[in-house]
């Protein structure tokens, strides 16, 4: 393909700001009439996002950690579904900067990227034990089958590729990548929990699906600290957002919405001393999120300009930290909500319950337990937190 040209964060981020205002107007209203934000998620492909930390020489804009975790809570502060979605390109797109992939597949990877192209994946399978791999890898008399279901596909109702785990003819777990509009490949929309539901994180099932051995590939390597900290700094920025979202229906539903109760001295919600307070404190739960979250991922930019196993122990710390702290003022900040009025916020044509469901999801992803051990463990012995992909 021909070099792309060149862009900027700035440009991008001017890109995507119409994009987000459309969505934020929009999110309540897509979250009770379960409407995928298909328009909006292409447009924003096409504005570039998956470019934005690619590197300036490869055709990206060459954000930092930093810039894309920013980004990335701004895109859940308009709809924390968006950036969940999204959550597979950009961890392919991180592969191209830690050289994680390389050679002809890393170039492969690059054009998609760069076409604006999209991505899911997961290993995940519904049935069977923990972990393991139903999906099977066959031969017939035309080649190379694919046959399986994957759940928790996030992002695929939107993707251009799907990448799962099979297990072949000799019992061993390879790993695949095939286009989405190949024949057999059926993508649902059955993902059904109480929040995140236009996520597109339902089944993506294989029938027979024909794949070729160029696009094949050897299980992942063991997991190396910090490569798969991004997919949890993804989950920490969009329970940022999500705070951040909360904050803002506050602001404005005290404006448009609340009255003062009966014996209040204010003549307007906004007046009211003890609604002020606790906007205030749903603010502050927002900032603390955001703050948070800055600070692991600059945990994360430090390791990746020194690249010691310090360092790198540092940041995965670090952003099990951010994604306990920040999942804990979302779920803050979208409870106290509901304090900033009576019981007309209750109602469900204003759609307030979906801050506290988004946060409460996203925040099960990973078990806050082990993770809050984990960073015990460090703090009080130097024990590193495992290397399985979970940190």
């Amino acid at each position: 393909m021909s070099a792309p040209a060149p862009v900027t964060t700035g440009e991008i981020r001017a890109a995507v700001t119409p994009i987000l205002d459309r969505l934020r107007q929009e999110s309540a209203r897509r979250d009770a009439e379960r409407v995928h934000p298909y328009a909006e998620i292409r447009a924003l492909a096409d504005a570039g996002i998956l470019r934005y930390r690619v590197p300036a020489a490869d055709g990206g804009a060459g954000a930092s950690v930093r810039q894309l975790a920013e980004l990335i809570a701004d895109i859940a502060a308009a709809d924390s579904n968006v950036a969940q979605a999204l959550r597979p390109g950009f961890l392919v797109a991180e592969s191209l900067v830690t050289g994680t992939v390389a050679g002809v597949a890393r170039q492969q990877l690059l054009d998609r990227v760069l076409r604006g192209e999209l991505f899911s994946g997961t290993a995940n399978e519904n049935s069977g034990a923990a972990g393991s791999v139903r999906t099977t890898l066959s031969r017939d008399a035309d080649g190379l089958r694919i046959d399986g279901a994957k759940y928790y596909s996030t992002g695929g109702l939107h993707a251009d590729w799907f990448s799962g785990t099979a297990r072949d003819e000799q019992g061993r777990i390879v790993g695949f990548t095939v286009p989405t509009d190949r024949d057999g490949v059926e993508r649902l929309d059955d993902f059904d929990a109480i929040g995140q539901r236009l996520t597109a994180s339902g089944s993506t099932l294989l029938h027979g699906v024909r794949v070729e051995p160029a696009e094949l590939s050897e299980p992942d390597a063991p997991k190396q600290h910090p490569h798969v900290a991004l997919a949890h700094l993804i989950l920490a920025a969009t329970l940022s957002g999500i705070a951040a979202a909360a904050r803002d229906d506050a602001v404005r539903v005290v404006r448009e919405v609340a009255r003062p109760i009966k014996h209040s001295t204010a003549v307007r919600a906004a007046d009211d001393p003890y609604v002020r307070q606790v906007v205030g404190r749903i603010g502050t739960a927002a900032f603390t999120a955001r703050a948070q979250l800055i600070a692991a991922a600059e945990a994360l930019d430090r390791h990746w300009v020194s690249g010691d196993e310090h360092s790198a122990v540092e940041a995965v710390v670090a952003v099990a930290e951010a994604y306990i702290g920040a999942g804990e003022q979302a779920l803050r900040a979208a409870e106290l909500l509901f304090d900033v009025g009576g019981g007309t916020l209750t109602g469900r044509d204003l759609g307030l319950d979906r801050h506290w469901r988004n946060a409460r999801t996203v925040a099960n992803h990973n078990p806050r337990g082990w993770k809050a051990a984990a960073i015990g463990a460090w703090l009080v012995s130097g024990e590193a937190p495992p290397a399985n992909g979970l940190f």
